[in-house]
């Protein structure tokens, strides 16, 4: 089984415009969609129509966390989150005129003993998984090292971890004992988190040899449709992804998580594991909505991704 981890998810809500956007005055919209959201949600999702075994935890509460649960059962996927006083928030993403403007939620506080509750639940969990994916951020309550209590925890069975989160939460998580076994940066997360810009697959391929990168089997750098810098172990491959239409990127990253979750369950490895991977970006950019795949294109698009051994 692989367990999704999604800490701060929300109600996601996407208003079509079929016009302008009006400041100061009513817009009126027919076209809603809502959804349940959250980084950890989309990989859930694209894990599911992999045919995966999954499970999804994290914090839920209120009105907007009842909606979570019933959409995670409908999902088929195992409910494991734990419930809060507070309310999950709500995303909002506003379409119009080929532009997106977003209005996101902060989220509930988590209190010290709901914080608690869900590391103990976690004692529990690990037994049950044998990939486990933490994505995004973090809700108000726990402190930046959160995600280092899980991997401590995540430590005692050896559980391989996937995680996809940046800032202060990934320089806390590179700077503890106990390591994730990938970790997916952006281009511009990774120049961030170096402190310099990166333009070119090289510049990438450079920044992963840093010593704080050393202990991690796999590092994956999105680059969106420029491909990726992938570093496992001491080789570094670049790889070049399809030419596609890109009708909506957003989640493209989430899926790779899961790409590469459900890859390494099915025993891909090396540059396999890495097409495979990367095919469900490609495939989710190419899909209306977010954190999903037309899977009967994977065999087709992994064909036609190239990974290039990198001398630097």
């Amino acid at each position: 089984m692989i367990l999704t981890i999604t800490l701060n998810p929300s109600v996601d809500i996407s208003y079509h415009l079929p016009a302008e956007f009006k400041l100061d005055t009513v817009n009126r919209v027919n076209e809603v969609s809502k959804t349940a959201g959250g980084k950890g949600l989309n990989v859930t999702r694209v894990l599911k129509q992999l045919g995966e075994d999954v499970a999804a935890t994290g914090f839920l509460g209120g009105n907007l966390g009842a909606f979570i649960h019933e959409e995670i059962k409908n999902m088929n996927v195992h409910d494991l989150y734990v419930p809060i006083a507070g309310q999950t928030r709500n995303c909002i993403a506003i379409l119009h005129e080929e532009q997106q403007t977003e209005i996101l939620e902060s989220g509930p506080e988590i209190s010290p003993e709901e914080a608690v509750l869900f590391l103990d639940k976690m004692e529990e969990y690990i037994h049950q998984a044998d990939y486990i994916t933490i994505s995004g951020s973090l809700p108000k309550g726990l402190e930046a090292s959160y995600y280092n209590d899980v991997l401590t925890i995540t430590g005692k069975t050896k559980t391989p971890v996937l995680l996809d989160t940046k800032g202060e939460l990934l320089n806390r998580v590179l700077e503890n004992d106990i390591k994730p076994f990938l970790i997916k940066p952006n281009q511009s997360e990774l120049a961030d988190l170096i402190g310099r810009e990166l333009t070119t697959e090289v510049a990438v391929a450079e920044a992963l040899q840093r010593d704080e990168l050393r202990d991690i089997p796999w590092v994956v750098v999105t680059m969106g449709a420029d491909g990726a810098v992938v570093k496992h172990m001491n080789k570094l491959y670049y790889v070049q992804i399809p030419k596609v239409k890109a009708v909506n990127p957003v989640g493209s990253g989430d899926s790779v998580i899961a790409g590469f979750a459900s890859g390494l369950a099915r025993n891909l490895k090396g540059e396999d594991l890495i097409k495979y991977g990367l095919t469900m970006g490609v495939l989710n950019a190419m899909q209306e909505k977010t954190g999903h795949i037309d899977s009967t294109k994977i065999d087709g698009c992994m064909k036609e991704i190239k990974v290039e051994e990198m001398n630097i």
